[in-house]
């Protein structure tokens, strides 16, 4: 594909976010691939949330020095805010990205007018398969990739998605100003599925583009099976259903986590699912612990959630929502099984 643009970086079409915490060998092969996009009119900030200014200077990057770790949302969102290009792309630290990738993402949004994000074709770094083709929501706020670990070549044709992954989403500066930026709450995980959804519920849509390949290692940042992700994830998935769930699927959300509880058991029991991998690292035994922690932290929130759930820009009924959600729902035993 030829350079769509090659204006001036003193206003470029996107901006291009990467937080990070680690600024190790990752950043520097993941900007390395920047370099090699056959699109040129981006620039990139590089957001570090170590609060010790570990990442050094580099020729056409700029970098933000926070003095203390802000999390994904923060980092994103105090780019996006000393920016301002039409797109924003949010990328992982360790991520590497196809030539094309940029290309491709800004040819299928400029075609699409009714479109608000994107979401990139991310194949795992280890080559055992696909991470994400866009997000899958569950009926108690849980979300998974989209395709995870199945074979990438059953994702190449594009079409509508969910929301992308914050691994490599795509945002169009117009949605973000009328949605709102990422829940700096949050702090760590599912502050991609909140922004979606509540971009879905503003009527947005979003695109899965295949041609924007993406190779990430995956959950590098955090480990794979940590309490820390463990209670992020749990805690988050609450804040996220109280914020953007229609009623009725709030009162279906408990007995979805019992199903989803149930089947994590079931799994760890077998040497399968996350649960699984908590057990190997002799940790599974604290698991409930983290959990009901997560419940405990939410409760005093939720007056705040609540008034954030009223803020919510809403073009959609509830009926259409429900089914929008359901049209890309993962069941309780599919979340315990990844």
């Amino acid at each position: 594909m030829a350079p769509i643009s090659t204006s001036p970086q003193s206003h470029p079409t996107v901006t291009v976010v990467i937080p990070t915490l680690a600024a190790d060998d990752q950043l520097a092969q993941c900007l390395d691939s920047l370099d090699r996009q056959v699109f040129r009119d981006f620039e990139v900030i590089v957001v570090d949330n170590s609060g010790r200014g570990a990442v050094a200077g580099r020729e056409g990057v700029r970098v933000i020095a926070n003095k203390r770790n802000v999390g994904f949302g923060g980092a994103v969102n105090r780019a996006i805010l000393e920016s301002d290009a039409a797109f924003v792309a949010a990328l992982n630290d360790d991520a590497t990205v196809d030539p094309e990738w940029l290309g491709a993402l800004v040819e299928a949004m400029i075609s699409h007018s009714d479109v608000g994000m994107c979401a990139s074709r991310i194949l795992l770094a280890s080559g055992d398969g696909l991470d994400s083709a866009g997000m899958l929501v569950g009926w108690d706020g849980s979300s998974k990739q989209r395709g995870h670990l199945e074979n990438p070549d059953s994702y190449r044709r594009g079409g509508e998605a969910l929301l992308p992954s914050g691994c490599a989403a795509f945002y169009r500066r117009e949605m973000l100003e009328e949605i709102g930026l990422f829940d700096e709450s949050f702090f760590l995980y599912c502050e991609d599925t909140d922004l979606g959804l509540r971009a879905r519920w503003a009527a947005w849509e979003c695109l899965y583009v295949p041609a924007a390949k993406v190779w990430h290692r995956y959950s590098h940042s955090a480990g794979k099976a940590s309490t820390l992700k463990a209670y992020y994830v749990e805690r988050n998935r609450l804040m996220l259903a109280v914020k953007n769930f229609p009623l009725g699927m709030l009162v279906l959300a408990p007995f979805y986590s019992l199903a989803r509880y149930f089947w994590h058991a079931v799994y760890a029991a077998s040497g399968r699912g996350k649960a699984a991998e908590f057990r190997s690292h002799g940790s599974a035994l604290v698991l409930p612990f983290y959990v009901l922690r997560a419940y405990l932290a939410v409760i005093p929130r939720l007056p705040l959630l609540w008034r954030e759930r009223r803020k919510v820009k809403r073009r959609l009924t509830a009926t259409q929502f429900r089914r929008l959600v359901r049209s890309f729902s993962i069941s309780a035993r599919q979340v315990a099984a990844l």
